[in-house]
């Protein structure tokens, strides 16, 4: 069951019902009693009538609640434009969602956030909205391990590996940089695993002070502390469940032995608390930072790492696995078409090449981002190209190309002492940014490209292969 109505009062302007045979049935915006600026709308002007009378210049093939009623799927839209029958425009960013009965649709209702005409994809309200989708997106348990995008070898094994731990009691703990899919993969092990999503409880650890981290975690009782009260802590309200802890490296190094206890026999004890309480609660955590490393730097205890690597998952970033950021283009630009009701029919190769020479700093998360903005962008015009590439993805390509030309010749060696490139590594940049410019002078030909580079079309193929482009 999908539970919204949290969600509801801190992130909506208007919801609206309409039934499967296009009669409104409610609208907030309409309703004196929630919208101040109702005295300008007449509820009889729109309560049980047809939804494209009220608004006729709305196709249905550009509305999220028609796509909605015809699918029975969960609809995302940003940025749709549309006039009611006094021509008063709205902007709005909708989820909306079926309500079915014996397995039929019978209405769809539409949950909205108004949108400005110059709002960004990274703007303050695009932020909430996506937050919001997010959140629709875990209730509904729509995070799901099929859902990972991949065609790397070492991302594969990942995926299997998160399987296997997510039916064992076994604490886990996801390590890779931001935007690789950590979270992802948290909520894919906690849906896969078949907990109620009353007993999973998610906590950002970067998010709360350290002051206030260990009566959170643990909870208190009264007297503890000025104005304390008996309260649980989130790892009681988890008891029989799991309890998802991102970024948890952030938490302090004294509260990390604590921690490790309820790792080690499931007891801990509430601040100001006599007794220990006992809890089964399946741990599951998240880092940005290498955990060697942060051990290293004293931030991370190694004696709580050695409890977690039973369950240690590493996620690949981008750069190293160069074959999905084509999976991924493919995937987003369907993705945000839909979203933005946009035709885009593909990318060209330009973009492409620089996609594949770019190193990603911000993984999978930024290259959503660039894509969305790309698309949502675009004027009537069908095919991404190289101009709608924000200006800081390219500058940074071509900064390491020009990098890179001026390693030749007698320059070579000197570069690779003064800068410290690995022989091997310096190499693959240097033939990869070959290759690509060979692919794209020759329109995506490969025999072209091939007698560009003066070497067999299957040689081709075969450096392709192995540089992962």
């Amino acid at each position: 069951m999908l539970n919204i109505g949290s969600l509801v009062v801190d992130s909506l302007d208007y919801i609206m019902i309409v039934d499967k045979n296009y009669k409104i049935i409610y609208n907030t915006r309409y309703d004196a009693a929630l919208n101040e600026s109702s005295p300008e709308f007449k509820s009889s002007d729109i309560l049980n009538k047809q939804y494209f009378e009220v608004y006729p210049e709305l196709r249905k093939e550009d509305s999220s609640v028609a796509r909605c009623i015809e699918t029975g799927q969960i609809v995302i839209m940003k940025k749709q434009a549309y006039r009611d029958y006094a021509s008063r425009r709205y902007l709005t960013n909708n989820v909306t969602f079926p309500l079915t009965r014996r397995g039929e649709v019978v209405a769809a209702v539409e949950l909205a956030m108004d949108s400005a005409e110059d709002a960004k994809p990274d703007s303050a309200t695009d932020r909430k909205f996506d937050e919001f989708v997010m959140r629709i997106q875990k209730d509904a348990g729509l995070i799901t391990f099929d859902k990972i995008l991949t065609a790397d070898k070492k991302m594969k094994q990942a995926i299997e590996q998160a399987r296997i731990l997510a039916t064992i009691p076994n604490p886990v703990l996801i390590y890779g940089e931001t935007g690789t899919g950590k979270e992802m993969f948290a909520q894919s092990i906690i849906n896969y695993s078949g907990v109620p999503r009353e007993k999973v409880v998610i906590q950002n650890c970067a998010a709360v002070p350290e002051n206030l981290m260990e009566s959170i975690l643990f909870g208190t009782v009264r007297g503890a502390y000025t104005g304390a009260e008996n309260r649980r802590g989130l790892f009681e309200e988890a008891d029989g469940g799991v309890i998802f802890l991102d970024e948890i490296g952030d938490i302090s190094y004294t509260l990390q032995a604590k921690l490790l206890r309820v790792i080690q026999d499931g007891t801990f004890r509430p601040l100001g608390a006599s007794e220990d309480r006992k809890v089964s609660v399946k741990i599951i955590g998240a880092m940005n930072t290498d955990p060697v490393k942060a051990i290293e730097e004293g931030n991370f205890r190694a004696d709580l790492f050695y409890r977690f690597s039973s369950g240690f998952i590493t996620l690949e970033p981008l750069r190293d696995r160069k074959e999905d950021i084509r999976l991924f283009v493919n995937h987003y630009m369907d993705y945000f078409s839909k979203v933005y009701n946009k035709a885009v029919t593909g990318i060209d190769m330009e973009s492409m090449v620089t996609f594949m020479e770019y190193d990603w700093p911000g993984n999978v998360r930024e290259l959503k981002n660039v894509i969305e903005t790309m698309i949502s962008g675009l004027r009537g015009r069908e095919m991404l190209t190289f101009d709608m590439i924000p200006d800081y993805l390219v500058n940074r390509v071509e900064k390491e190309r020009n990098r890179l030309g001026e390693v030749t010749g007698e320059k070579l060696a000197e570069n690779i002492l003064e800068e410290g490139i690995p022989y091997h590594e310096l190499m693959d940049k240097y033939e990869a940014r070959l290759i690509n410019r060979a692919i794209l002078e020759a329109g995506g030909n490969l025999s072209r490209a091939g007698e560009l580079l003066g070497i067999p079309r299957e040689t081709l193929r075969y450096r392709l292969k192995k540089l992962g482009l």
